[in-house]
């Protein structure tokens, strides 16, 4: 029996999604020094699993940090975005340590969209281990292939691999399918000198580099 609720969509070439990126930190990263931790809310101090024998760098807690105080003091906030109850999708999910870190502060529901079986493995442990079963799905599928929405999230979380435009592309067929709720907060990591062509109906409210990372946030205004 499966911890909760898990969706496949099988898709015929699906891309493996990589794992979480250090916003900064990155050299520790690269060398397997970061700590990976939910960092604040009721699973304060838990580690979060990442699988082994990955190229794997996980969000770094100053990065989760730094993202996180964004969306609470930054410009999010000013217009109004409130994460307690909110819906979350977290996309190229990875470790699921980013919709763990926002159910931790109190969102309402985190779904987790990712391909890489790995990375499911991560996610079903590190949702078992904060005993967040019923708050939680996982659904198995390449984003760029994301099924139709039940009802739409108000955050949005999106973590692609780096230089391949995957974030606009993204987007839209998230909004397309009713992931992204009308003035819903979209989160991106891409590459610090990547480009991002932002779709029709969002507006950029914040635009940070940390390290080799570069975060963009964004409003739905559909």
């Amino acid at each position: 029996m499966v911890p909760f609720n898990w969706v496949i969509c099988p898709v015929g070439n699906a891309r493996r999604s990589p794992l979480k990126r250090s916003l900064s930190s990155w050299a520790a990263a690269e060398k397997g020094g970061v700590d990976v931790r939910i960092i604040a809310g009721k699973w304060r101090g838990k580690k979060i699993i990442a699988p082994t024998g990955l190229n794997v760098r996980p969000t770094s807690d100053r990065g989760k940090g730094a993202l996180y105080d964004l969306l609470t003091h930054g410009k999010p906030a000013a217009c109004g975005f409130e994460l307690r109850d909110t819906k979350v999708l977290d996309a190229f999910a990875g470790t699921g340590a980013l919709g763990l870190e926002a159910l931790s502060r109190g969102a309402a529901q985190v779904t987790f969209m990712e391909n890489a079986k790995a990375s499911q493995r991560a996610i079903s442990a590190n949702v078992s281990a904060c005993q967040a079963d019923s708050a939680v799905n996982l659904i198995e599928t390449d984003v760029l292939a994301a099924p139709r929405a039940a009802s739409p999230c108000g955050l949005i979380h999106l973590d692609p691999p780096y230089g391949k435009g995957l974030v606009s592309a993204a987007l839209q067929r998230l909004e397309t399918n009713g992931w992204i709720a009308s003035g819903a907060i979209c989160c991106a990591e891409l590459g610090k000198d990547e480009t991002l062509a932002i779709p029709e109906g969002f507006r950029q409210l914040e635009d940070r580099r940390y390290g080799a990372a570069r975060i963009v946030i964004l409003k739905s205004v559909a």
